[in-house]
Parts: structure tokens; sequence; C-alpha cells
């Protein structure tokens, strides 16, 4: 391996001058999810003829983040108004479900509603009617009797309902968005070694031993996003913290029509634990959200120690720690018991057993940590020579992947001009 790692840079040395290179492509995009497929797709578009290599380190496309999540199609109202999650959610949510509508992708728009259970969260819930209205989204407030209008089983002093908000088949999606790309997709392509020279565009070594070459360069990893930034040259000033978000199923759908959630705390970065009836018409409760032992560690048996110690040598997990150690034991607590995650659950939907919970798939959330503990609250997008780093994208990624894969092109193409 460090014999093929000089070979990436040799190779970029043969002839000098950019044409003589020999490019494999134009764009070369690493990451196969639905941020990476949806950058290739908006190039496509903008610029026919524009050479695009999609690289995914995976056998298919859309195994991590995109096809690892309850497929709710956001509407927007949980971010901050003039925020790119803000604008993105509003504009992508109904840009997601005209393109689902367009090639038949299974989806529908079923409004959710956000319910207070205590009287604590009351200040708060009118505070996102507010954010809701500023956003430009549909909000109505509901009292306890028209909760069960809509929800019958649910329970809570008060509720807002969105409308906008919907459910697709995230992974059916990025699978059209290569197919309609017109990309080329390599699949099995881990990045281990990054080249990039002035003139000469960027070169990179696969752990198969291949070397794929493009003038520029498009970092949508997510997981793993911090880490090719740092192969390009490029300090992205961040790290990936890997959070798992564990869900379970619902053994009597029945008893939620459509989706159901907690009134989130500002003080805590995640949604909390929220009802979501899919396409299919089951019904997923989830995710929590706990610290995970590797980037993709999708369950407390998945360790890979070099992963753990590297996030835990970044000086901001300790102070996100100190700041948040009190939901953390909760979270940790309601990975660890059923019984605990049920009660949860039983706040807002006061019929549940523990024994209608059924384990499910867990997901991944790729959150990233600046080192004085903050999290990176926004979509997060820079530039570097010859290439564009996608260094946070979780939630509502995938709802705004299509005005994000926008303006990534934009600025992917923008390189492409200049150099």
């Amino acid at each position: 391996m460090h014999y093929r790692s000089r070979e990436v840079v040799q190779v970029a040395r043969q002839v000098p001058g950019t044409r003589a290179v020999g490019y494999d492509c134009d764009v070369l995009v690493i990451g196969g999810g639905i941020v990476g497929l949806s950058t290739a797709h908006a190039i496509t578009r903008a610029a026919p003829g524009t050479r695009v290599t999609v690289l995914e380190k995976e056998p298919g496309l859309a195994r991590h983040q995109t096809g690892r999540n309850s497929g709710v199609v956001h509407s927007g109202i949980y971010y901050r108004p003039g925020s790119l999650k803000a604008r993105y959610a509003v504009r992508g949510a109904a840009e997601m479900i005209k393109f689902c509508a367009e090639y038949g992708i299974p989806h529908a728009v079923t409004g959710k509603l956000i319910v207070a259970t205590d009287r604590s969260e009351l200040p708060r819930l009118h505070a996102l009617v507010q954010r809701g209205r500023e956003n430009g989204i549909p909000v109505r407030e509901l009292g306890p009797a028209q909760i069960t209008e809509y929800e019958p089983e649910v329970r809570g002093l008060a509720a807002i309902h969105v409308r906008t908000t919907g459910v697709c088949d995230f992974t059916a999606v990025a699978r059209q968005l290569a197919e309609a790309s017109g990309a080329e997709i390599r699949h099995g392509t881990r990045v281990v070694r990054v080249d990039r020279r002035p003139g000469r565009g960027v070169a990179v070594l696969t752990a198969r031993g291949d070397i794929v070459r493009g003038r520029v360069l498009v970092n949508c990893a997510g997981l793993h996003c911090d880490e090719i930034a740092r192969l390009t040259g490029d300090e992205p000033g961040m790290r990936i913290v890997p959070f798992r978000g564990e869900y379970y199923e619902l053994a009597r759908p029945e008893l939620v029509r459509g989706l159901v959630y907690p009134v989130p705390d500002p003080a805590f970065p995640f949604l909390g634990v929220h009802l979501t009836r899919g396409v299919d018409g089951s019904v997923h409760i989830g995710p929590n959200a706990v610290p995970a032992l590797a980037r993709e560690g999708y369950g407390w048996g998945v360790v890979r120690p070099r992963e753990a110690a590297a996030t835990a040598a970044w000086p901001g997990v300790w102070h996100l720690a100190r700041r948040h150690w009190r939901h953390g034991a909760g979270e940790l607590r309601r990975s660890l018991s059923r019984a605990a995650f049920a009660d949860a659950v039983r706040r807002l939907l006061p019929a549940v057993e523990d024994g209608d919970l059924v384990r499910a798939a867990a997901g991944v959330r790729a959150q990233a940590v600046l080192r004085d503990g903050g999290l990176v609250d926004d979509f997060l997008i820079r530039e570097g020579p010859r290439t564009v780093h996608v260094l946070n994208a979780p939630s509502p990624a995938a709802t705004a992947s299509l005005p994000i894969g926008r303006e990534v092109a934009r600025r992917a193409l923008g390189a492409l001009a200049d150099g």
C-alpha cells in the first residue's frame, strides 16, 4: 500500500500540462449517498456533456445516512430563518415530492403533529409556530380535542399541525438520481489517497489500487467527509462525531395514522423520539441519539478502536460531553432498556406497551463538531483549490438534497471553469 501511495503522486507527475494528464472525468464525486448523487445530477443538467464519475466504497448506493433514516420529508419548521437548512428544506420538500411524483417513487404528504405533553413545553411550541410562519410554512395550532381528530391515540396539552411534511423512499430517489444523471458510478471504490496539484487536477488512489483522475473533486463522503478533506490537504476545522440513532417498529401500526413528534429541546441538537408511518404502512419509533464507537457503528457490538480513539482525541468531544451529559445519560438509558424507550413513547402514545416495540435497523448521524464543542447547526459547504467539500449534511439533508446538489454543482462548475 505504501508503494501504491507513491504511485498516485508519480502518475500525476508524468506529463506536464493539464491536457496531457488524461482525465477520467471532469468532476469526480466521492460518495454515493443522496447528496453526492444529487450533485452529479445537477452538474449534468446544468452543463450537459460534463463527465461525472461517482466513487462509492460500498457495493451499492445509499447504504448509510440516505438509506438508514425515517424517510421523512421535513417541512423546515425547526430551522433558523434564513439558514441554509431552513431555505433548502422548505424548497427541497416541495421539489422532493414533485420528483417522486414524476418518477413514480413511493411518497405521501401526510402532515405531522408536534405535540406538547408538559406545560414547560408550551413556550417552545409557540416559538415553533412563529418560526414556521417566518419560514413560510403553513401551521395550525391545536388544542387537546383537535389532536385526537388527527391522531385518536395521541395525547397532549397542545399541538401544531404542519401539513407540508411527508414521507418517501429516499433510497429509490438516490437510485433515480444516479440513473438520470448519466454519471459513471463505480462501486467498491474506497478512496485511500488524494493528490491535488495546480494545473493538473486531482488524482485519487482507491483501496483496489485503481487511480482515477478528475479536473475537480467533490467530497460528499458523509461519515468520512472530514477524513477525505484532510486527504486533499484541506483542514476542515471540524470533526465528524458519529451518533447512532436506534429505531423500533411498532407491532400495532394502527395506533398511529401519520407522523407525531415531541417538542424539541433547543439545548439539545436532536429532535427526540418520534412516530413515523412510512410509505409501506409500517410505523417506526425513534431515533434516540447515542455516541457510536465507529463511524459506521450501527450497534454496540461494532467497535473500531482506531476510529473511537480519533474521535476521543478531538477536544470538541469532551466539551460537548460536559454540556450535554444529562441528555446523554437519558439517551444511553433508552438505548440499553426497551422499557425506558417505551416510557418515552408513552408520553405521546399512552396505549403503547413494552411488547409493541420490535427492534429495527439503526442509523448513524454524521454530526460535525467544532474544536470548542460547538455543533455545526447548518449545512456546511467549503471550497479548496479544485475541490468542494460538503462537511455537515445531517437531517434534513435528504429532504434538501436537490437544492444542496445544485449549490454544490454551482461551485464545482465554477472551479471547473476556473481551471
